[in-house]
């Protein structure tokens, strides 16, 4: 359900073909908060217009269409932003359920598994420190906040916190792992 409010939010900002809001999607979206392929952005934008919540403004050549969101989307926007979400949450992290289940493995490929983390999300968060940098520089003083920008700090918060942690594990986990020069036998 979540995917037809991301296009009404895309749409929001601008009218859009389905192929440019599946290049927003593998250029920002997926790699930071919604995964979506051409697939299934199609169908839905055809729901969404069905549903009146969006309008086709212009037909090009082998059917491209671009579509605009209109009033009665903004508002179906608005109230999906302002309700809570009330049910139960569904989260689906691999990393974490590996995190969970790390226990299961040896010292040693805990640690590499842990090592990978720490490399990983050092990059990760350097690559969105330099989109918040990006942003920042082109804000001008007094406008509204652009497009994904709150959206980009959240996420170089929620890297920092999953570097700080994956830094930590590794430091616990190269503690109680002995080094294999010391002479102790394994499961001593």
């Amino acid at each position: 359900m979540s995917l037809r409010y991301a296009l009404l939010g895309l749409l929001s900002e601008r009218p859009a073909s389905g192929y440019a809001l599946t290049q927003r999607f593998e250029q920002s979206l997926q790699k930071y908060a919604w995964h979506a392929n051409h697939s299934q952005i199609y169908p839905e934008l055809a729901k969404l217009a069905a549903d009146g919540l969006v309008t086709v403004v212009e037909e090009g050549a082998r059917g491209r269409r671009t579509y605009a969101i209109t009033d009665a989307g903004r508002e179906a926007l608005r109230e999906w932003l302002l309700t809570s979400g009330g049910g139960p949450r569904r989260v689906r992290n691999e990393a974490v359920l590996r995190t969970f289940l790390l226990s299961t493995l040896e010292p040693a490929d805990a640690a590499l598994l842990l090592r990978g983390y720490v490399d990983r999300s050092a990059r990760d968060l350097a690559e969105l420190q330099a989109v918040v940098a990006d942003l920042e520089a082109s804000e001008q003083a007094g406008e509204p906040q652009r497009f994904g920008r709150f959206a980009a700090e959240f996420g170089v918060r929620q890297y920092a916190a999953f570097h700080d942690w994956a830094q930590w594990a590794l430091a616990r986990v190269e503690s109680a792992t002995p080094d294999e020069g010391d002479g102790q036998e394994s499961g001593a």
